[in-house]
């Protein structure tokens, strides 16, 4: 990494703690530290709700499943917004009314001190995982591109979580998260820009549209009803409605940011914003996932996107065996872009025979390169 790119690192890494903990001062007593004194706007609040939903996972995975699977993921959110309808009726207004501080406090006023310490154990096991799980993530990343032990490198990223958590409570998660909102949209909008512009100049944005369409990763939505199909429209609605109103009803991480609001009307907003922009913000992270198939097609893929593990490779015995294998991984990559091109050439050709054989061909193609193209 260049000094440009250290200083970017470390300067959004300390920018975000500084801001958290500057926005959450005179959080003095319990209402103030665990709900923001109850001031945050319903921009704040929606944001944070998508941040808290949207961790380094989403961002790294997503487009990930577009490249291999095509965008037909996106179906998993179709019944959201009416969760958020029903919660913006329902719990909203009941635990407003009722000044809890958690969604457990709901359960002891209605039930006992049990069943209330009860959800909050299985919450706090399962938000441990979680967490683990979405700090790994970006440590992946991290400790592959820079060559750091990955161990330390949760250490460091889960250590500066906790200093902005600890210090300055909800309002530093709420105002950092949102700051973190714009910076990941704005780097998935740069990386989606910079990919077109490394394509071939003779590729047009419509070209590139037709390529992943007739790839099968612009396949949106699925009406089918295939036991086997897990996304799908009916599965979208019908799952993803009642799992976004246990998640975003019950799951503290959720119901803490929306019951900062400064009223229920904000709350309600930030639930619904949510709602909204939710589904066309993972559409455009899905799509560059698409896109990144298409590039692919068109610039060398490397084996194993690991380059770290690759230069030990390299070094090690086996490295005639990986020189080997790229060598026949970029001759096949070599032979999918040529056929891509004559598929391109069919399609405007209007030669619907021509289009079959070639997907086909290329179909056959990414199963050898280890990619499964439906």
């Amino acid at each position: 990494m260049s000094i440009i790119d250290w200083l970017v690192l470390i300067g959004t890494l300390v920018f975000i703690t500084w801001y958290g903990i500057r926005k959450s001062r005179g959080s003095k007593n319990i209402e103030g530290y665990l709900l923001g004194n109850k001031t945050l706007p319903w921009y704040t609040v929606g944001l944070s709700i998508m941040a808290t939903q949207a961790s380094a996972i989403t961002f790294l995975s997503a487009p990930g499943q577009a490249f291999t699977d095509g965008m037909r993921f996106i179906q998993f959110y179709f019944g959201l917004p009416l969760a958020m309808v029903v919660l913006s009726i329902t719990v909203v207004p009941i635990f407003h009314r009722l000044k809890v501080f958690t969604a457990y406090e709901y359960l002891e006023n209605r039930f006992d001190l049990k069943t209330r310490s009860l959800g909050a154990f299985l919450f706090l096991i399962q938000r441990s995982l979680a967490a683990g799980l979405t700090i790994y993530a970006p440590a992946i990343i991290l400790s592959s591109l820079l060559g750091w032990n990955i161990y330390l490198t949760n250490i460091c990223i889960g250590g500066i979580v906790i200093i902005y958590t600890v210090a300055g409570g909800t309002k530093a998660v709420s105002y950092t998260q949102t700051g973190q909102m714009v910076i990941i949209l704005s780097g998935m909008a740069l990386a989606g820009i910079i990919l077109f512009q490394m394509l071939p100049e003779s590729l047009s944005f419509s070209d590139v549209i037709t390529i992943a369409g007739h790839s099968n990763k612009l396949n949106l939505v699925d009406t089918s009803l295939e036991i086997n199909n897990r996304y799908n429209l009916w599965s979208g609605l019908i799952g993803g409605f009642f799992l976004a109103l246990s998640y975003f009803g019950t799951d503290q991480s959720q119901v803490g940011r929306y019951l900062s609001g400064s009223s229920i009307t904000q709350s309600r907003l930030g639930l619904l914003f949510n709602g909204i922009v939710k589904i066309p913000m993972q559409m455009a992270i899905l799509f560059i996932g698409a896109l990144l198939y298409v590039f692919y097609m068109f610039v060398p893929q490397p084996v194993f996107f690991n380059s770290v593990e690759t230069n030990k490779l390299k070094k090690s015995e086996y490295a005639a065996e990986y020189y080997a294998i790229e060598s026949e991984f970029n001759a096949l990559q070599s032979a999918k872009r040529e056929t891509t091109l004559e598929l391109l050439d069919a399609v405007k050709s209007d030669n619907a025979e021509l289009i079959a054989q070639k997907k086909e061909i290329i179909r056959s193609q990414q199963k050898k390169s280890g990619i499964d193209s439906k």
